[in-house]
């Protein structure tokens, strides 16, 4: 026994987010953390690391326990060397720091850098490092994926894959869980439970339990709906009481199985809107960037109506900037893009929550959000997806946390019936069911969509064509997505293969 979780409660004000939560983590075991947003995912992790403590119960760490964490937040001071920081965090000597970060890519040049002029990828290297240089037996990682580009995504799993220890890793991409844990933790209803197989194999056996309590269900009712039938037509006949009162003791007894609402049921069901052709998209000689620095340039694109266009690369490279730049939110240095005739574009980022009006409701807004023709049910239906169900519809836009908001933006976009649909990063807050749900309601969606994402999961299912991003310019992929992650994935074998 590494780490001992018993009989946990964890309450944030009325609302139980664990309950008698009991549960034990051991030696090598690679474990991934599933549930629905808000379930306690998050909050286990945090009582692990000593960062909450439970309201009741206990969380005791063994003996043997080296732990280390990813930290969501970073660690670094203002103009600290990549050296100096690894120094400071880890106590470590400048030679033992060294000898870690060339595991991770970071050679000698790398360590007298200053954090701040690492791209996003090379710092969350930074902090693998800082993390190993603890050495750790036993990791904890929560939503270590998000924002990260695919190359350093791809870096991250190679280096879990061959971890030699134990670790918890919360994330709702799915693939990144199947190639990285061999356990399973789901967290729900208060409960935290460990399931000594993988993602794939839990998720079909959760599926197999659900089809045959629904069969059982089917059958209890079946029964019930005979045996009323039975004490309907003779309860009151004197010859027939005790037989109908026999009746009523075995409807009493039929129970059928509590089913919890399942991983996997979420439905998206995109509004329809008019099939078009033609161009969608022109760019010419276009030039990106910020005032007069240039991110980008060169930019002759074409896309026609319909195409669904992943665009991929490395953070820091300008995906983000072409987006904001098509959707109007940022000037061109130079040059020309053009929209087809006509088209109405939607535009999806992480900061457009702050637009919401904190005293509307998620229906309220979600009303306004969407196209005048859109009925209530339709409306209502796409909060239940987006995880607002029942009373959850009438919460003011003040009390949803950072998550819920952008969610609550994706869905309206998603009624707003545009013909164009730019997403920047739209799977970040989403389980992983919902992810799949969503990529496969825009499969069928007859518009054209642009979108940046970094899950292969989504980007698989809804891409038809890649737009790559890479030394300061932008062009069409002549590939597939499985031939792009493929080349990335032998360049950091490749990598590795050096150090």
């Amino acid at each position: 026994m590494l780490i001992q979780v018993k009989d946990v409660e964890v309450h944030y004000g009325p609302r139980i987010i664990l309950d008698k939560a009991t549960c034990t983590f051991g030696y090598n075991e690679k474990i991934a953390v599933i549930g629905r947003n808000g379930a306690g995912k998050s909050t286990l992790c945090k009582l692990i690391i000593g960062e909450e403590s439970p309201d009741r119960g206990s969380v005791k760490l063994g003996a043997d326990l080296r732990l280390s964490y990813l930290e969501q937040k970073d660690p670094f001071e203002p103009d600290e060397t990549v050296l100096e920081f690894l120094m400071r965090y880890s106590g470590k000597q400048e030679w033992e720091c060294g000898k870690i970060s060339v595991r991770f890519g970071l050679n000698q040049d790398f360590l007298w850098l200053p954090i701040s002029a690492l791209s996003g990828g090379y710092q969350m290297r930074v902090k693998l490092t800082a993390m190993l240089l603890r050495d750790p037996n036993f990791l904890i990682l929560d939503e270590p994926t998000n924002y990260l580009d695919l190359n350093t995504l791809l870096f991250l799993e190679r280096f879990l894959v061959t971890f030699n220890g134990s670790f918890l890793i919360v994330s709702h991409d799915r693939e990144f869980l199947k190639k990285t844990c061999s356990y399973t933790v789901e967290v729900e209803n208060g409960k935290v439970v460990l399931h000594k197989e993988g993602l794939e194999d839990y998720l079909a056996y959760k599926e197999e339990q659900l089809q045959h309590a629904m069969s059982f269900n089917k059958n209890v009712e079946r029964q019930k709906k005979h045996l009323q039938s039975f004490v309907d037509r003779f309860g009151s006949k004197a010859s027939k009481a005790a037989s109908a009162q026999s009746k009523r003791k075995q409807i009493d007894k039929l129970a059928t199985i509590d089913i919890d609402r399942p991983m996997s049921n979420v439905r998206i069901k995109m509004p329809a809107i008019a099939v078009k052709k033609g161009q969608a998209l022109q760019t010419k000689s276009l030039v990106i960037g910020y005032g007069d620095k240039r991110i980008a340039g060169g930019i002759n694109v074409h896309a026609n109506k319909g195409q669904h266009v992943a665009i991929l690369g490395d953070n820091g490279q300008g995906k983000s900037t072409f987006l904001k730049t098509i959707a109007g939110e940022l000037p061109p240095i130079s040059g020309t893009y053009e929209w087809g005739h006509g088209v109405k574009v939607g535009y999806y980022a992480q900061h457009v929550f702050k637009e919401l009006h904190d005293n509307d409701t998620v229906l309220s807004s979600l009303e306004q959000m969407a196209d005048n023709s859109a009925p209530r049910q339709t409306i209502l239906d796409m909060a239940g997806s987006f995880l607002f169900g029942g009373d959850d519809v009438r919460k003011k836009v003040s009390v949803l946390s950072g998550g819920e908001r952008a969610r609550l933006c994706l869905a309206g976009l998603l009624l707003s019936q545009c013909d164009v649909l730019l997403l920047d990063e739209p799977t970040n807050h989403l389980d992983f069911d919902t992810v799949e749900a969503l990529a496969g309601a825009l499969a069928t969606y007859s518009g054209t969509v642009f979108f940046i994402s970094h899950d292969r999961t989504f980007v698989n299912t809804l891409a038809t064509a890649i737009y790559e991003v890479k030394d300061g310019g932008i062009r069409l992929y002549p590939g597939t997505y499985e031939e792009y992650v493929y080349h990335l994935q032998t360049e950091v074998e490749a990598e590795l293969g050096k150090n």
